[in-house]
Order: C-alpha cells, then structure tokens, then sequence
C-alpha cells in the first residue's frame, strides 16, 4: 500500500482547448439532433429515473489527508439525488449502439460554502457525477467523442473507426472488451457501485470517487425505477462516499481515464454516507421533484475549488457541460420563439410541427 503524495501533475497540451471546443461543437450539434427527435431534457442524458431528496454526512476521525474542502469537519448537508441511464455527454442512441450500458448516479451537496472549481466566484454545491464503471471507455476526450460519432453510424463505422485506430489485432480486443462490458450484469441503482471514473482534487492531493451501497444485490432487470422504489419501501438507503488516493503517475495516473487504480496500492477510505430517506417518487410532491431534477445540471465542475476536477477528461467536460447546458437553453428559446409566433395563427399543434420543421431546417442548411 502507497502513502498518498501531493506530487501529482497535469499535463495539458498546446492544442487542448482547440479539440474541446471542436468536441463541444459536435456534441452541440448531436443535442439539437436530439431536441428535434425526442424534445427537450437535461443535456445528452435521455433517459432520467428518478429524483430523489437526500442528506449527506460528513465523517468524524478522517486522516489528515482526507479532511479537506466538503470533509474538513464533520456535518450534514442536504442533498439531491439524480438516477439516470447514460451520462450528459453521452447520447442515448449512442448508447443503444454498441456501447457499454453505463447508469449515472448524480449527487448534488446543498448548502456548502467556499471558491468554486471554475474560478468565477462562490459555489453553494458540490457535485458528484457517478457511472457504474470505474474507468473511461477511452484514456482522452477526443477519442471518446470521435468513438460515440462513430457509434451512430453503425457497427461496421465503429469497426472501421478503431481499425484505423489502433489496427486490426487491437481494435478486435477492444470489440471483444466492449462486448464483456455490454454483457456485465447490472443489479440496480440501489446496490451498485459508482464511480467518478476520473480524479479530482482533495485539496492539495488527488482521489478518484466510490460510492458503495449497504445493501447487495445478486442481479435485477426491467423497470429500474420500479427497483429502486422496491428497495427504499423496505427502508432508508445509505451509501458510503469513499476516496482513493493518488499515490505516483505509473499506477495512479491523472491523464489516463481509462487506467482503474488498483485498490491494493491506493485503498479507499470512507469520507461520508449519503442517507435517501424513504419518500414517495409517485406523489406529486416526488413528479415535481423528479421533474426539476430534470431541468438540473449536475456538472463536476460545480464544485469546490478543493475539488476541482482532474486530467484531460474533466478539462474536456468543463468546457462541454457548458455547451450543453448553453445550447439547450439556444434551442429552447428558438423553439419557443417561432412557437409563440405560430400558434395565434395556426394552433398549437400546428404551431409545434412548424416550429420542428423550421429548426430541421436551420440544422440541414448548416450541415
């Protein structure tokens, strides 16, 4: 077992910012692909469960290292929760292609207090973005992005894609990899594991996330709402929040999100628990929450300064959340505009079917 070290590093190259903004621009695009086939919804992520009201506590007796930003003393915050299918950067129809099934599980900190990640003023959140692997399909943004392009097209452009990539022996293993991931069993928001995938800082170190359940389930399908209402009838659910700590570059990389770091050199610690009380999601008290949490951007970077997140991924995402967010608010107010306008005229129903015609065509004419 490494001792944690303060000597890590980011490495950001010369042309970094030029290839965000190139993968902002494509995925913009893609989300308003989206707006037109399936209306609107918080960002790529299609497919929301449930939202969810929350409480977190911070740990007593933490090692100094671990008490910093949210876990410098103990105390209890409110919380929201977010279970979905798929990621905000990740597009749904993607996901039904050949990528691996990934189930994201979004905790919003309420009520904290300090400089925010992005540097622009005082945060009031922190944010946790959680997936049910623990690393990134790919070790950089780029390829991430130019891997789910190809994933809309088809399988034979996905084979072609990482072909060309990484020549034929490897793009197979890589196929027979994504096939295993596919394949993996998924028993349910209430008793998996989920991951941050990526590092972030813990103060002056750096830590990857785990978010483990008390409780374990041997496997489930169908509804996974249904599940996770299931399991909360039977009780509050508490999750344990835990941090693994960077230790050295070789196997606790900060650049490469595909690398998991192996627990036996970097253990994780418990920091907190997240406590979901039991709650009805089917009253109207529960809809309307679920239905703000969906208008909600839970985003890495509304965070603590002492929190800000890590390598070239989350630098990536800093600048596509934004994007997102930004072109969703654009394409909403597009739509509503032409909508107003049309629909003294023509009716409602009318004025929607005019109001998707026009934007189809503002999109076609760009393309």
């Amino acid at each position: 077992m490494a001792e944690p070290s303060t000597k890590w590093k980011e490495h950001i190259s010369v042309d970094e910012a030029a290839n965000h903004a190139l993968c902002a621009l494509q995925l913009h695009r893609t989300h308003l692909h989206q707006f037109l086939n399936e209306g609107d919804g918080p960002g790529l992520n299609r497919s929301q469960l449930l939202g969810l009201q929350a409480r977190f506590e911070v740990r007593d007796g933490l090692p100094s290292h671990a008490r910093q930003g949210l876990f410098a003393i103990p105390a209890a915050y409110d919380a929201l929760v977010r279970i979905s299918h798929g990621l905000p950067d990740l597009p749904a129809s993607a996901q039904a292609n050949h990528l691996p099934e990934v189930r994201c599980f979004a905790i919003k900190v309420l009520g904290v207090v300090g400089p925010g990640a992005l540097g622009t003023g005082p945060t009031n959140s922190q944010d946790f973005l959680l997936i049910n692997h623990p690393s990134f399909l790919s070790s950089n943004y780029d390829d991430f992005v130019a891997f789910v392009m190809r994933s809309l097209e088809g399988p034979y452009a996905v084979f072609r894609y990482l072909t060309n990539r990484l020549g034929f022996i490897r793009a197979v293993g890589k196929l027979l990899q994504l096939r295993k991931l596919r394949r993996r069993p998924f028993s349910g928001f209430a008793t998996e594991s989920f991951h941050s995938a990526a590092p972030l800082a813990c103060g002056p170190y750096a830590v990857r996330v785990r978010l483990l359940p008390a409780r374990v389930s041997a496997g489930a399908g169908g509804d996974w709402a249904k599940n996770f209402r299931g399991h909360l009838a039977a009780g509050p659910l508490k999750f344990e929040l835990q941090l693994q700590f960077f230790s050295d570059e070789t196997l606790t990389p900060i650049e490469d999100a595909a690398r998991d770091w192996p627990d036996d050199v970097a253990p994780y610690i418990t920091v907190g628990t997240l406590i979901i009380p039991v709650q009805d999601t089917e009253s109207a008290s529960g809809k309307a929450l679920t239905a703000r949490a969906e208008t909600m951007v839970f985003d890495p970077w509304r965070a603590l300064k002492d929190h800000r997140p890590l390598g070239e991924i989350m630098r990536a995402r800093k600048i596509v959340f934004h994007e997102i967010e930004k072109s969703g608010k654009i394409t909403r107010d597009l739509h509503n505009a032409i909508f107003t306008i049309c629909a003294p005229l023509y009716g409602r129903d009318s004025a929607n079917k005019r109001a998707q015609k026009a934007m189809k065509s503002i999109l076609e004419s760009d393309d």
